[in-house]
């Protein structure tokens, strides 16, 4: 997997604390990067680990504010984004990306029956209700390859 935990945490936050840090990327003219967004270590690894396997390069996150950060320092293909977390849940991230005039497509993850409903009041380009499957979770990113991330 190539998403990376590194350094000593920001000030104010724990020791031992995790925060998002981009791997280095392959300057091959396209972005194949996926930001992997929730609270459920297993849930994290195991997308993570899949996507990699399929050529991505993933950065995990572990919150919405390690989201935030992770695309502050470079804006990836798309992120998969749960919508349930603690203290910054995915309505948050969303509408922090937006104020910030961040255009990354958005695919919502979740586990609640109105995973659809959720991912429009976010303006989310798809949803993968969980659990999911491998195709579902390979089609649901495949569908950005190639078209490079998106800024405004």
């Amino acid at each position: 997997m190539t998403g990376l935990w590194a350094g000593a945490p920001p000030p104010g936050e724990e020791p031992g604390s995790r925060r998002a840090v981009w791997p280095e990327l392959r300057d091959e003219g396209h972005n194949d990067t996926v930001l992997v967004v929730d609270d459920d270590s297993s849930i994290l690894d195991t997308v993570s680990s899949i996507l990699s396997g399929e050529g991505y390069e993933v950065v995990s996150a572990a919150s919405g504010q390690e989201a935030l950060a992770a695309v502050a320092l470079k804006q990836p293909l798309v992120i998969l984004l749960d919508m349930r977390m603690p203290v910054m849940d995915g309505w948050a991230v969303a509408r922090a990306l937006r104020n910030q005039g961040i255009s990354v497509p958005i695919v919502v993850m979740t586990a609640a029956e109105s995973a659809k409903r959720w991912a429009d009041e976010v303006g989310a380009e798809g949803y993968l209700a969980k659990p999911f499957g491998l195709d579902e979770l390979l089609t649901a990113v495949e569908r950005f390859r190639g078209r490079g991330g998106r800024s405004n």
